[in-house]
Order: C-alpha cells, then sequence, then structure tokens
C-alpha cells in the first residue's frame, strides 16, 4: 500500500470526496487543500498526488522542479495541458490505478520557455491547425467533419513573420549564424507523444531523451497548405507525416528573435516577445508517467536539423513583402534561369529551320506511306516547343519583345515546313487519303485537351531544370507536326477540306498549347495575376473562337459512334450488319456489310437498307458489301 500526500483544488473538494478518494482508498496519508500545500514541509520520502488545474499546478511545478519531489497526477476537470504533456488518461479510474499499481517513479525531462515550464506546447505566430491531432475516441465523421473545417479555415489571408533561429549542436554549441527566414509560426512540444501532434509525425520521440521538437511552418503559398490539408481529410493517423513546407529541429536549445514582437502562447497563455528562448532540462521531474508518455531506461538522442526548405535570401524577402500568395512565387534566381532560356528559344536559327524541314519530310512521308513509326519519329525530331512556349511566357507578362520573336519563330517554322509538304505532294504520285491524313481533318474537343496536355507538358518541363525536355518536345510535337504536313498536303492537291480541316486542328493546338502553358506559368509563379489577365482574356478569347467549330465535330462524331453503335451486329430479316461506318453526316450516308446465308438480288438489298433507314428513323444513302456465310450442318 502506497503511502500518498494529496493535494487537491478545494474548489472540486464534492468531486473529490465523491469519486476520487473512494478510488484511492486507504493510500492517502495526508490530504492538503491548495491553498495550504506552502505551509506544509515536504520531504523526499513524500509521495504527492495532485488533483488540479493547469494553473494551479503551474505555480506548483517550480517547487516540484527545485526539490525533485516524487508525483503523480490525476484527470482534473481543468488539467488540460499537463494531461495530455505528462500522458495522464482522462479516465480517473485508469488514472488511479495506474498511480497505485506502478512501482516507480520515472525522471522526465521539463521544456522552459524564456524560463517558463511548458506543460504541454508552444505556440508561435499561426499554425492553421493542420498538424493538431484529432481525438481518437471521436467517431469517423466527426474525425472527418474537423478535417475539413481545418481544410476550409486555410483559405486565409496571412503574412509570414521573419524569424531568426538558431539552435545547438550535440557539443552544446550554437551555429555561428543563426538562420534568417519567414514563417507562419512554429509548434514546439518536448516529445512526440504529446496528442497536440500526431503520434505518428514525430517517432522515436521520448519523455526523458533531453531533447525537444520544433517544427516551423514556412510555406511559400496557400496552396501548399491546401494540398496538405486535403490529402490529410483522406489519411488514416497511421499515414501521417509533416508536410515539405514544415522544417523540423529536434535539438536541446533554440533561440528565436524577430525585429519584431513575436505572439506566442504557452499551454494557452497569451504571450509576446521579441526574443523566445527554449531550453529542455534533462531529468528535471520524477513522475508516474501516464499511460500514454513514452518512456525508456536508455533513450537514443538523435538530432533533427531538417531545415533546407525554410525559405531564405531573396524568397524570404519577397514572401514578407505581402500576403502569402495563393501559388508559389518564382525567386528571381528562378526567373533569371527560365527567361534566358525561353529569349534564346524565341530566336529564329538556321538549325531551327533545318530541324522543321526535316521534321515535315519526314512527316509527309510517313503520312502516304500510311506509318505511325515514321510520323512519331518525325514528332520527336520536331523543334516547335521551344517558340511556342516562349510565346506562351510572353503572352502571360505581356512581354512585346518576347511575343514578336516567339510569332516571327514559329511563322517561319510553319512557312518552311508547308514549303516542304507541299514540294513532296507535288513530287509523289500518290492522291488517294488513308487512315493517318483522314485523322488530322476533322478536329474535335478532344484535340483540344490534347493540345492544353501538351502545352502543360511543356511549360512544366521548362520551369522544373530536373524533368527532362525530351519529354516535352515528344508531347509537343504529337499535337503539331502532323496536322502541319497534312494541311500541306491538302495545298499540294489543292483539296481545301482537307487543307482547312488539318489547318483547324494545326490552330486548336496553337491556341490550346498558348493557353495551357501560360496558365501553368501562372501557377508556378511567374507572374502576378494583375499581370496576366489581359494576356490570358486575349488567349481564351481564342480558344472559345475556334472551340465552336470544334464542338461541331465533336458532336458529329457522337453521332456517327451512335450510329455505328446501334447498327453494329444488328439482326435484320436478311442477315446481320457488320463493318458499318459513317462516309457522311449531312445528308447520311453509310457503308455496311450485310452477313446472309444466300447471295441477295437487288429487292432483297433494297428491303435491307428500308430496314436501316427504320431503324434510324431517317433516310440514308448506301454503300452495301454482301458477305455470305457457310454454316456447318447439324449432325441428325
Amino acid at each position: 500500500m502506497k503511502s500518498i500526500t494529496l493535494i487537491y483544488d478545494e474548489n472540486q473538494l464534492d468531486l473529490l470526496e465523491e469519486k476520487v478518494l473512494p478510488l484511492l482508498s486507504n493510500n492517502v496519508k495526508i490530504k492538503i487543500p491548495y491553498k495550504d500545500h506552502r505551509k506544509h514541509e515536504f520531504t523526499d520520502n513524500d509521495f504527492i498526488v495532485a488533483y488540479l488545474s493547469d494553473e494551479q499546478l503551474r505555480e506548483l511545478l517550480d517547487g516540484i522542479i527545485e526539490n525533485h519531489w516524487k508525483i503523480g497526477f490525476l484527470p482534473h476537470p481543468k488539467l488540460v495541458e499537463a494531461r495530455q504533456g505528462f500522458g495522464v488518461s482522462s479516465n480517473l479510474e485508469i488514472a488511479v490505478d495506474n498511480i497505485l499499481t506502478t512501482e516507480e517513479v520515472f525522471e522526465i525531462d521539463v521544456l522552459l520557455a524564456n524560463g517558463q515550464p511548458v506543460l504541454n506546447k508552444l505556440m508561435i505566430g499561426d499554425s492553421f491547425s493542420l498538424l493538431y491531432a484529432v481525438e481518437k475516441d471521436r467517431n469517423l465523421i466527426s474525425q472527418f467533419a474537423i478535417r475539413v473545417k481545418r481544410l476550409l479555415n486555410s483559405f486565409r489571408r496571412v503574412k509570414l513573420h521573419p524569424f531568426s533561429i538558431n539552435w545547438s549542436n550535440e557539443g552544446g554549441e550554437f551555429k555561428e549564424k543563426p538562420i534568417e527566414t519567414a514563417a507562419l509560426g512554429m509548434v514546439v512540444v518536448q516529445h512526440g507523444q504529446s496528442s497536440i501532434l500526431s503520434r505518428r509525425i514525430i517517432e522515436g520521440s521520448y519523455a526523458n531523451d533531453g531533447l525537444m521538437h520544433c517544427l516551423v511552418l514556412a510555406p511559400s503559398s496557400i496552396w501548399e497548405i491546401f494540398k496538405f490539408g486535403f490529402f490529410s481529410i483522406f489519411k488514416s493517423s497511421k499515414k501521417n507525416r509533416l508536410p515539405d513546407y514544415v522544417a523540423h529541429i529536434k535539438t536541446d536549445k533554440v533561440h528565436i528573435n524577430s525585429s519584431s514582437p513575436i505572439n506566442y502562447s504557452v499551454d494557452e497563455i497569451l504571450m509576446t516577445s521579441k526574443s523566445i528562448e527554449l531550453e529542455v532540462v534533462s531529468k528535471a521531474l520524477s513522475i508516474v508517467p501516464g499511460k500514454s508518455l513514452k518512456t525508456e531506461g536508455k533513450v537514443k538522442k538523435s538530432r533533427i536539423y531538417k531545415t533546407q526548405n525554410l525559405p531564405q535570401g531573396e524568397l524570404k524577402n519577397e514572401l514578407l513583402e505581402r500576403f502569402l500568395p495563393i501559388t508559389n512565387h518564382a525567386t528571381t534566381e528562378e526567373f533569371k534561369w527560365l527567361f534566358t532560356i525561353l529569349r534564346e528559344n524565341s530566336r529564329l536559327s538556321s538549325s531551327y529551320l533545318v530541324l522543321m524541314a526535316l521534321s515535315t519530310i519526314i512527316a509527309t512521308f510517313g503520312l502516304f506511306g500510311d506509318s505511325s513509326p515514321v510520323i512519331i519519329g518525325a514528332m520527336i525530331l520536331a523543334p516547335l516547343m521551344s517558340p511556342i512556349i516562349s510565346l506562351a511566357m510572353g503572352v502571360l507578362r505581356q512581354d512585346n519583345k518576347l511575343i514578336s520573336e516567339s510569332f516571327k519563330t514559329i511563322g517561319f517554322g510553319l512557312g518552311v515546313g508547308y514549303l516542304f509538304a507541299v514540294l513532296i505532294t507535288w513530287f509523289t504520285p500518290l492522291n488517294t487519303m488513308n487512315g493517318e491524313i483522314l485523322a488530322r481533318i476533322r478536329p474535335n474537343l478532344l484535340d483540344l485537351g490534347v493540345a492544353a496536355a501538351s502545352g502543360i507538358a511543356g511549360a512544366y518541363a521548362h520551369a522544373k531544370k530536373e524533368v527532362a525536355k525530351t519529354l516535352a518536345g515528344v508531347a509537343i510535337a504529337v499535337a503539331l507536326v502532323p496536322p502541319l504536313a497534312v494541311s500541306g498536303v491538302g495545298l499540294g492537291w489543292g483539296d481545301w477540306s482537307v487543307f482547312w480541316g488539318a489547318l483547324l486542328l494545326l490552330g486548336t493546338n496553337l491556341a490550346g498549347m498558348v493557353l495551357a502553358a501560360a496558365l501553368t506559368f501562372l501557377f508556378l509563379g511567374f507572374s502576378p495575376f494583375k499581370l496576366a489577365k489581359k494576356g490570358l482574356t486575349i488567349s481564351l478569347f481564342f480558344v472559345i473562337l475556334i472551340s465552336a467549330p470544334l464542338a461541331f465535330g465533336f458532336s458529329k462524331m457522337v453521332k456517327e459512334n451512335k450510329i455505328m453503335q446501334n447498327l453494329s451486329g444488328k439482326e435484320i430479316s436478311i442477315g446481320v450488319l457488320r463493318d458499318v461506318k459513317v462516309i457522311k453526316v449531312v445528308p447520311l450516308k453509310l457503308s455496311a456489310t450485310v452477313v446472309s446465308e444466300s447471295p441477295l438480288d437487288i429487292q432483297e438489298l433494297n428491303k435491307v437498307k428500308d430496314e436501316i433507314e427504320e431503324i434510324l428513323s431517317q433516310e440514308i444513302d448506301l454503300e452495301l458489301s454482301v458477305a455470305v456465310g457457310l454454316w456447318r450442318k447439324n449432325d441428325e
């Protein structure tokens, strides 16, 4: 049986006598109301059990640390922060049983902020609540609702705050120069078992390892916060991890300074200071650890300094000048690097014209030969990607010189392509349209989708050094070289339907790529929306303008597919329809094969036509082939 000295909150006397004392039974040696605890002389042999609020415990803690008294904690109704920090169960019976059955006390660390003990957490600035854990005792619907609420809360106008952060190494020495950065705020806990954070975020952390965890929230855009919040909605607690914009410092001393006052809270108590000194006092408390507090006799003191993603230099200055942007803003260094490449790509050169000629020649021969592999080779060789992406950036940032240079280069490239496509057509004794040509004279909205995806791929590959630009070259060429060659073939034949159909596809792809690439650059932070608005509006106008015939073409394609679906495999009185194709929509002209048991005369062929017209509820022109099916006779 234990000999307990109980210090209790006199305001909770009724609850104490009704629930607490019966559970403690005869283990209580003496009961001391909190107001009288200073009058009592405690010894090293006393085992103190506190039934106190956070505020009362905080005042008592200095004496506990100084005298190293042995202590356990019971879940007082207002013991919120300490209960989480020391792992005390909210269930009174479990907490009492833990105190009575635990034979030894553990020495744990205490985190001090400007000399003041931190029971559970230190919050600096704005944390967006996205790192907070959701209580496990809530049902799934309640947990989901809390996460959605936190996600919606991320759509707020906020500004980053300048911070100077320094920390100690294993030898106890601070870095020569602190990191000058910009951050929304910080979350500091003494150990990773605090319920303020998901316990899967910080692993391998103990209350007696002599180290703290300082998480610095430094997003470069609202999008980064939203992205983490969105995916965290659908993640279980077992899959949680720190978002990329959070730096993690695990050490025993951290100094945080700022040129302007820092708003922070210690266990929900609001404070302000220009300097915050954090220090972990090793083995300052001898306690009966709560059920959820992780303690070990021997622990590995591994420090962590993951600060590489903290904004510094030019990026830090730009983020401090304005509210946090919706998307990431590119740094000056990124601007210089990308614009140097784009200006070079926008200039007309002899190598560009040679490659343009060769790719068109290869594509034209591939079209006449009805060869997809040859056409793909032309796609890879085509250099049109470069000036198109440069044009997109010029449109986005209203850079007239970049726009004019890009237009000039694109124009000369298309001119060379047309020249060689027409010349090859004149000298080639082929004048029939095959599948590769037909596929590129009837554009629809699906082709606009291909163009948009190609534009995004090209812009993203240019903006990211680590992405191979050959990938973007393939993506762009897929949508441009073949229709250019087909348009040239139509011009060489004098067939204006082929020429205009392929030209419409070419214009669709060009307009779609420019708009999609410009939007990609905008999202990547290479232009403020105010500057980009005019160029995007003009690009959007051209895309909408060109979408009208594309929508008509798409509706025709849908109608054709519906007709083929209704007729293919259809059983009629004379046989079965196969290989149904739509040759013309207005007036409707079809080709089909009817499989019959015997050859058909003209009357039977007309009957087939009548039955098809009845199925479609309209008159048609019909090209009909007859296939005679020979089947084995059933054994009698």
